[in-house]
This record gives C-alpha cells, structure tokens and sequence, in this order.
C-alpha cells in the first residue's frame, strides 16, 4: 500500500481550490516550462541526500515509484505505508517548512501551508 504527497511552490495565501487546481495540472502532465523554482531544487536536492530516488537505493527507501516526478514547481511523490516512510514523512513536513513550500495530500484533500 502506498500514498501520494504532493509539495508546490505556490503562494501560501493561495486558497484550497487554487492548490486543487495546480495538482491537477501537474498530474496531467500539462507542466509549465520556464525557471526552476529555488525552492522546489532545494527541497528535492535536500531530500535525495537521505533518500535517494536514483540507484543504488537504500534498504529503507520509502518511495514506492522512483524517480519521484520534478517539475519547475511541484515535487510529486508515493511513499509506502509503514515504519520506512514515518521518518521520510517527518523529512518532508520539515523540508517544506524550510524552503516554504505547500504540502498537498490528495488522499483526504489536506493542503498543509508553511508556518511563517
């Protein structure tokens, strides 16, 4: 079993169906082309340093499909379900809140914004 994140650079003051919407264009593959955003290149570059998405992976990789899909904005991820992703999910939560990225969990519509 697995579930789905989603991590955006997008506006915090952005309402819910404004993040609903930019999910739903990233899933669909319809990505904008342009300049990668900072953040989205730290967060991912700071994540892969714990949890590689590329061979070789470690023995307590958490990712369910690899790589994870990148866009200029969006970090798109699957994580299994259990004791490998509780600390990669803790990872994540503080990552995002350091590059001050939204977190989109599409599994109960969640959208978890940075502190400021």
């Amino acid at each position: 079993m697995s579930f789905d994140l989603e991590v955006l650079a997008i506006d915090p003051a952005a309402s819910d169906d404004a993040v609903r919407a930019m999910v739903m264009r990233c899933s669909s593959g319809q990505h904008p082309e342009g300049e990668l955003d900072e953040r989205i290149v730290g967060f991912y570059e700071s994540l892969r340093a714990r949890y590689p998405d590329f061979p070789p992976y470690p023995d307590d990789s958490p990712w369910m499909s690899m790589p994870l899909e990148v866009g200029i904005d969006h970090v798109s991820m699957s994580m299994s379900f259990g004791q490998r992703s509780t600390p990669a999910l803790r990872l994540v939560v503080d990552l995002a809140a350091r590059y001050g990225l939204t977190i989109y969990d599409p599994q109960g519509g969640e959208v978890t914004r940075p502190r400021r």
